[in-house]
């Protein structure tokens, strides 16, 4: 089990405990996590999944495709640790990972 906290933009914090199994975002819809919407499942083909990575926690989360950064153009409140959820898959090397959600998905 890897240990992952996900902070809304008001600051409230969750964490959650889950496999070392499938993508950031499969995590959080099958733990009600709020501020992720996943509109399409995780087909990387919107951006309802933002989050921002913890900085210590940025290097770790794999590079960014071509297609996740062709989506997260689409998010007017993208910043330089913005990431797909449905692109970052989840390995023992990620156990404490913080992310934190946008007030808005897009």
């Amino acid at each position: 089990m890897i240990r992952v906290t996900f902070i809304a933009h008001d600051a409230s914090s969750r964490v959650v405990e889950i496999e070392a199994d499938g993508s950031l975002m499969q995590a959080a819809r099958a733990n009600a996590v709020p501020g992720i919407d996943a509109d399409c499942g995780g087909a990387c083909s919107c951006a309802t999944c933002h989050v921002f990575v913890d900085e210590g926690w940025f290097g770790r989360v794999g590079r960014i495709e071509h297609w996740e950064e062709s989506m997260l153009g689409l998010t007017p409140d993208r910043q330089a640790n913005s990431r797909l959820a449905c692109q970052i898959k989840l390995n023992e090397a990620l156990n404490g990972l913080v992310v934190t959600t946008p007030e808005f998905q897009y």
